[in-house]
């Protein structure tokens, strides 16, 4: 089983890619997420772990606009990731030599009160990952030089954590969805995700649409919407609800929402990841 994750290694999409697929399987970096789909499409990889949403940060646009405009692979599963920083540096390196701090933007955002408190004036420096940022300071060899990064980068790439546990939100997490050929069995416990427009400038359709997802008395977690590109004020509805698609009662909330809608495209279901059971806070 081969599995493609946006890399390079030592990212948190790498920790994804381990959860899913675990240690001994084979864990392919890709430049960025349109190559994880061509990866999948073009049979190179079994499946593909894609980073769908951050608990602070949102929705990541580029997946879900390959999710609904350029690919029909199907979501077969979704693993969620603690996101746990690491301010990381040169072995012996002590916080008041620090002068430039670099990571990729959002750990530097996600890590705002830590560096205001801790490194004040320090200079901020974007990286094109948080694995980037640690093979930059390990390479300069600059003990002026410290990066955000994951415990993961250490053990890949080489330099010290000064400071475990840095993010500003102790349950800070990335939800990733993983993408394949064919459809995810029924478990019991799972999650279906669909996509649709609707009829433009008639009142009400967003609520008729969901509507029959309460009637049914199915469990709604997420709704939001993506732009359509096709002109301005047209939208994407994405909604996400606890059920499998071959479940009868699923199977009819669906079909009633569909008969409101001008588009429609389910995404896949899933078994959902029990997010109940992750240690988050920053334990060790």
């Amino acid at each position: 089983m081969t599995t493609a994750y946006l890399g390079p290694k030592g990212t948190f999409s790498e920790e994804a890619a381990i959860a899913w697929a675990g240690a001994e399987g084979d864990h392919i970096p890709m430049p960025s997420i349109p190559a994880l789909v061509r990866a999948v499409e073009s049979r190179e990889t079994d499946d593909a772990v894609m980073p769908i949403e951050n608990s602070i940060e949102g929705a990541i646009s580029t997946t879900l606009d390959l999710l609904i405009h350029e690919t029909n692979l199907n979501i077969q599963a979704e693993v969620v990731i603690p996101v746990r920083l690491c301010l990381i540096g040169l072995p012996g390196t002590s916080l008041d030599q620090i002068r430039t701090v670099t990571s990729h933007s959002n750990p530097l955002g996600q890590s705002r009160q830590f560096l205001e408190r801790n490194l004040p004036g320090v200079t901020q420096v974007a990286a094109m990952s948080t694995a980037a940022a640690v093979q930059e300071v390990v390479d300069l060899g600059d003990p002026t030089r410290a990066a955000i990064g994951t415990r993961n980068a250490v053990e890949q790439i080489g330099g010290e954590i000064l400071v475990s546990d840095i993010q500003d939100v102790a349950t800070n997490v990335t939800r990733f969805v993983v993408v394949g050929f064919g459809e995810a069995a029924p478990t019991g416990d799972d999650k279906t995700s669909v996509a649709y427009t609707l009829p433009e400038d008639v009142p009400g359709s967003l609520y008729r649409s969901i509507r029959p997802i309460a009637e049914h008395k199915l469990q709604l977690t997420k709704l939001e919407s993506r732009p359509s590109k096709s002109h301005l004020g047209n939208y994407v509805f994405l909604v996400d609800f606890l059920g499998h698609r071959s479940d009868p009662v699923v199977a009819e909330a669906l079909r009633e929402v569909e008969e409101q809608c001008t588009t429609f495209k389910i995404f896949g279901s899933y078994p959902r990841f029990p997010i109940e059971s992750l240690v988050l806070g920053g334990s060790e």
